[in-house]
């Protein structure tokens, strides 16, 4: 009889944010491992290609404008979004100044954006529930393969999904639910060439 593969004592089967963050603050983690923790795991995030960054940069550009001082955008910054997840999303929208984030990691958001060509089916399949279950009201994915924006509304914590999935075309133009009056046009968001 074989026996199974011993398991490493000091690696936890499921990492948790404490655990994960911990790793960062000792200088296990640095700002060149491309990581995140998603559900306890910690997996490798995938090189940008073009058109992901253009897509982070006009997200960036046209959120920060249109919240001004109501609140800020972080992009690409790690977010605990609950025991088992500490993603680092292209961008998260948190209310109030600066100095919200110069203690800790967020742990709440306004609103939650990832743009998405290779990592689409890790942003529908994984992070949407995640993001769900950590009672985020609002989760865009702005989708590079198909040229629109998948926008999930009415988290149910419990169940780990939205109520509400609507997707918007170049054209449409959205309107975050925890920021009255800001308005984001879906062509704004898209790179040209895209939808």
């Amino acid at each position: 009889m074989i026996d199974s593969a011993l398991q490493d004592p000091v690696v936890p089967a499921r990492w948790t944010a404490e655990q994960y963050l911990r790793l960062v603050d000792d200088g296990v983690l640095g700002p060149d491992d491309r990581v995140e923790l998603l559900e306890g795991v910690i997996v490798s995030v995938a090189p940008q290609n073009v058109a992901h960054a253009a897509g982070v940069v006009r997200a960036n550009r046209c959120l920060t404008i249109a919240v001004g001082e109501r609140a800020h955008v972080r992009p690409q910054l790690s977010f605990v979004a609950g025991k088992y997840s500490v993603p680092e999303p292209d961008l998260a929208v948190i209310a109030g100044g600066l100095d919200v984030s110069d203690r800790a990691h967020p742990r709440d958001a306004l609103l939650v954006v990832e743009v998405s060509d290779s990592s689409l089916k890790q942003d529908r399949l994984t992070k949407a529930p995640m993001y769900a279950a950590a009672n985020l009201p609002e989760y865009w994915i702005v989708n590079l393969r198909d040229g629109c924006v998948e926008v999930r509304r009415d988290p149910d914590p419990k169940a780990r999904r939205y109520r509400s999935v609507t997707i918007a075309r170049r054209g449409d133009v959205l309107e975050p639910i925890a920021l009255d009056g800001v308005r984001i046009a879906v062509d704004d968001l898209l790179p040209s060439g895209i939808g």
